[in-house]
């Protein structure tokens, strides 16, 4: 066991170089390596049969799947790996808060910079009695790029439902129903105009007539919630529904050997045993397991002091 494994110290100045600097965990690693690592070694889904033939009549049927359970029983680690593994693309992200709306999941218009540029424009005399592009100033939102026409559908995670506004289940309805929407901003320029619009996830731009866009197929849309109130029975009519249960020991064990190895896996299960029989007194997260055996794994001293601060219950962070 290393003794210094503290790299703040409260006074001591050392300098670190890109040799001395920790490896970050598998699962906080980012741009190209993570790119990287997930191409040499896609890690698998662990589920049981019942739960993947309630995604598979999902995907059947063309409907949302709505995704309950525990924080860390892997509700939206599903949506990316629906994607992988069935070669859809990058997910398309929408988390969920309070203030979110239909239409920020649609699209989104700076009408402010747009008149700003056009006022600009005037005072400047440049391009006299023409308006910006207005497709400058237009943007898809997550759901809206889900929805463009396409061969093949995208994968759309709409992350935390539960913690949105009461009405915006309702407001979904139309839209999964109907699987189109209007730009009103687009359509009052006329019948046939085709406007080009960025869409979320690139920089690339895509056009729309006459302010509509209409899937030809629909996304694989994954809604996750984590049972902080009901919804509406006419939303939950359109859904599939799928409860995913806490992972067992035994299941916990396969996770922590998927991501930090056989001979890691092998050392933890007295790690693992700790975890699960706190986590039968309060709620906790499978990520706050991996990150005690990552922690000890890497030459840390994972006592009792370290485990209390590592294991919190997720109620008490949240009280926070």
């Amino acid at each position: 066991m290393t003794q210094d494994w503290r790299l703040f110290q409260g006074g001591d100045t050392r300098p670190h170089t890109v040799e001395t600097w920790p490896a970050a965990p598998p699962w906080r690693r980012f741009g190209e390596d993570a790119r990287r690592r997930d191409k040499e070694r896609p890690l698998p889904y662990l589920i049981s049969d019942e739960d993947r033939d309630v995604v598979n009549m999902a995907l059947h049927l063309h409907r949302p799947l709505l995704v309950t359970g525990r924080p860390g029983t892997g509700k939206s680690t599903l949506a990316h790996a629906i994607a992988r593994e069935l070669t859809l693309g990058e997910v398309l992200h929408w988390p969920v808060n309070s203030r979110s709306t239909l239409t920020e999941g649609l699209y989104s218009y700076d009408a402010v910079g747009r008149l700003r540029e056009a006022s600009l424009k005037r005072r400047a005399d440049e391009a006299a009695g023409t308006e910006p592009d207005i497709g400058d100033y237009l943007r898809l939102g997550p759901l809206g790029t889900a929805l463009l026409p396409a061969r093949t559908p995208r994968v759309l995670l709409v992350d935390e439902l539960d913690k949105g506004d009461v009405d915006l289940p309702n407001d979904l309805l139309t839209v999964f129903e109907e699987g189109e929407f209007e730009i009103p901003e687009l359509a009052r320029l006329g019948e046939g105009r085709e406007v080009r619009v960025q869409y979320a996830g690139s920089r690339e731009k895509v056009g729309i007539t006459s302010g509509w866009v209409s899937c030809r197929v629909f996304p694989v849309v994954v809604i996750t919630s984590n049972g902080e109130r009901e919804f509406p029975p006419a939303f939950l009519r359109r859904c599939v529904r799928l409860d995913l249960k806490q992972p067992d020991e035994a299941q916990l064990k396969q996770i922590v050997t998927m991501h930090l190895g056989e001979e890691v896996g092998a050392r933890a299960q007295e790690l693992i045993a700790d975890f699960v029989s706190r986590r039968n007194e309060r709620e906790l997260a499978t990520d706050q397991l991996l990150n005690a055996v990552r922690l000890r794994s890497s030459g840390v001293r994972v006592d009792q002091d370290v485990l209390d601060k590592l294991f919190r219950s997720l109620n008490e962070v949240d009280a926070q």
